[in-house]
């Protein structure tokens, strides 16, 4: 006698029926939206910290060429001027117009301003003439990144 199958209001499932439901899917679809809905907005202002970085980098860069310039003049910046101190770090050359450079006899001022889109972080490297130096930095309207209000704007 061949065996029949009762379909008592339940479905039964053959070899051939697999896969996921709708609600599975639903359900891992809500899943990783929850978890991008956390996790984007960290990863979208990593460009600008990246940009901070160069920043500073470009600062200390600026620094050592002008103490090199410096040791060749007898310890005098007074001679050190921009075109002068791309000619020891070329990389400088990428400054463009954000990189300022003002030096004295016995001083010295860098300022770079990041390339983030609102463009108001500066980073400010100072020696004055009785030789502190100073590193501190302004936000303008993006308090985020490598300059800290909390700390003081020193960086």
């Amino acid at each position: 006698m061949p065996h029949s199958r009762k379909l008592c209001g339940s479905r039964t499932r053959w070899a051939g029926d697999a896969g996921f439901s709708l609600v599975e899917l639903l359900v891992v679809i809500l899943i990783v939206g929850v978890l991008a809905a956390i996790a984007i907005p960290s990863f979208l202002d990593q460009s600008g910290k990246a940009d901070d970085a160069e920043a500073k980098s470009l600062a200390i860069s600026a620094v050592k060429a002008l103490e090199s310039c410096a040791t060749d003049d007898d310890g005098s910046y007074q001679a050190c001027t921009s075109s002068s101190l791309a000619l020891i770090e070329p990389t400088l050359n990428n400054g463009g117009s954000r990189l300022s450079i003002t030096s004295g006899a016995q001083d010295y001022e860098v300022i770079v301003t990041s390339k983030r889109d609102s463009g108001a972080v500066t980073f400010t490297v100072s020696k004055e003439s009785d030789g502190a130096t100073d590193r501190t930095c302004s936000t303008g309207a993006a308090p985020k990144g490598g300059c800290s209000a909390q700390a003081g704007g020193v960086w």
